[in-house]
């Protein structure tokens, strides 16, 4: 998960793709009684003059788990795009990288977290526990 920026810009290849697979650590899901499986990463990079490089991320994932409702088991698919900005000198606004090398795990850690949604429900109309 990372970029080697100078040994990119060494060999020329100043925008690529690239793809992966990644296991989050199991704190990373915020929805009770629920984990995130099958993370695949796609995206591409651009790096600029500046030495800045811009990274767009789709992170693709199942959340799995008991629905918040009804608790009944439920699962949902979720595709997110991110793009962001590394940059080799410190800012509130971008990531900082120190020149050489980009991790994309703080990049790909919190397109997670802003992906998730606040319930997981095992049908749109789920109605909860039925106490009849």
């Amino acid at each position: 998960m990372e970029l080697e920026v100078k040994r990119l810009i060494a060999r020329g290849k100043y925008a690529e793709s690239f793809c992966f697979d990644y296991v989050p650590p199991a704190d990373l899901c915020l929805v009770p009684l629920c984990k995130i499986d099958k993370v695949k990463v796609k995206g591409e990079y651009e790096i600029y003059d500046d030495d800045s490089v811009e990274v767009k991320l789709t992170v693709n994932y199942l959340l799995s788990g008991q629905c918040s409702y009804c608790l009944s088991e439920a699962k949902k698919e979720v595709s997110f795009l991110s793009e962001v900005l590394f940059v080799p000198e410190k800012d509130d606004e971008n990531y900082y990288y120190d020149g050489n090398k980009i991790n994309l795990k703080p990049a790909v850690d919190d397109a997670i977290l802003m992906s998730q949604p606040h319930i997981l429900l095992c049908k749109e109309d789920c109605k909860g526990i039925d106490v009849t």
